[in-house]
């Protein structure tokens, strides 16, 4: 540390770049954005500036500019009460949109999460047991300032924990009810590592929706999910909730692009119907940084709609599908069963237009 005449010059101290691992304010380290660097020589393309490897986005993949009254009331009623959000933490492309709505999907249990899948930006790392104890009654004040009468709840995936957390996520439940007895709660888990009394541990606590992500195909799966997630493991937490609450819907999610093909598509889907789900959301994959999975094909939106047609008729009571479609976007409006407002032949109809003004 350097000095001046004895006072000790305090350095600033530089911000973490995406693959960093740094020291979180609790103590334990991690690593910025969830996946490290990739080392050249060993597989993998070396390290370079995101402007370099960015893929160019089609025209239907734009999203509102993350500004405006209510994102900044909804922002400052997240920072006020400690809360950490999937909006921010994953980059979600669609956070103008529902911040500006009023409203925001919360994540519990902190923002790193002991797993390092290759498609999720969020930071991961060992929090070594910790926990905010305040957390689920400031969750419940934040809903009732902003007023939801539906919330979506996810977390990250706490390993560490010994019931992996799903006491301290049927508590954020309970307050939330409690305070707001007409809000409707979707708790979109983690898979708990398959120990299926933890997964009964948050249905117990009363959420309308339960939800877990299958997140994409079969084959798919360990390039794509941290090897302690699994295919197999994610459709049983999804049946077993389905056994143990019948009345509660059940919810999952597939990202689109990644190099799967129609049929493992069309197993997925299927797979998931054996497993009872009612609710299928479909969306497409997109790269959060350069150290991620690169998108291998970027889906249209009359593909979106095909899609949706064949989930449908598979049973599903509804199939929300679009290319900005993530798991818990415009979640509130899943059973009006029109695609949650979606309308992909007027997106794409938009791009065409677009892009022929840009190359007429």
């Amino acid at each position: 540390m350097s000095e001046f005449k004895g006072i000790p010059i305090l350095q600033p101290q530089r911000t973490a770049r995406s693959g960093d691992k740094y020291t979180t304010a609790q103590g334990f380290t991690a690593i910025k954005d969830g996946v490290k660097v990739p080392a050249a020589g060993h597989g993998a393309p070396p390290a370079a500036p995101a402007l370099r490897t960015a893929q160019r986005l089609p025209p239907w993949l734009r999203a509102p500019l993350p500004a405006g009254r209510e994102f900044s009331a909804v922002k400052q009623i997240v920072r006020e009460h400690r809360l950490s959000t999937v909006c921010e933490e994953a980059k979600c492309p669609n956070i103008g949109e529902c911040w500006n709505a009023g409203t925001a999907t919360i994540m519990l249990m902190g923002a790193v999460c002991t797993r390092a899948c290759r498609f999720c930006a969020v930071d991961t790392g060992n929090p070594r047991g910790w926990l905010d104890q305040e957390e689920p009654e400031n969750v419940a004040r934040s809903v009732e300032l902003m007023g939801l009468k539906y919330v979506v709840l996810t977390s990250v995936n706490r390993d560490d924990l010994p019931d992996g957390g799903s006491a301290h996520y049927a508590a954020a439940i309970r307050a939330i009810k409690h305070r707001n007895p007409g809000t409707a709660v979707e708790a979109l888990t983690p898979d708990f590592q398959g120990v299926l009394c933890d997964v009964q541990t948050v249905l117990d606590a009363g959420p309308d929706v339960f939800a877990q992500n299958l997140e994409t195909v079969s084959r798919l799966t360990h390039p794509v999910r941290d090897p302690r997630a699994g295919y197999e493991q994610t459709l049983s937490v999804l049946r077993a909730a389905k056994t143990h609450r019948p009345s509660v819907l059940t919810k999952s999610s597939l990202m689109l692009g990644l190099g799967e093909t129609d049929a493992e598509i069309h197993q997925a889907m299927a797979d998931l119907r054996g497993a009872a789900v009612d609710i299928l959301t479909l969306g497409q994959y997109l790269r959060p940084t350069p150290n991620h999975l690169r998108v291998e094909r970027f889906v249209t939106p009359h593909e979106f709609d095909q899609y949706r047609d064949r989930a449908l008729a598979l049973g599903f009571v509804e199939c929300v599908s679009g290319p900005l479609v993530r798991s818990s976007y415009r979640a509130e409006q899943a059973l009006a069963r029109n695609n949650a407002g979606i309308d992909n032949a007027a997106l794409a109809s938009h791009a065409a237009r677009a892009a022929a003004r840009r190359n007429p």
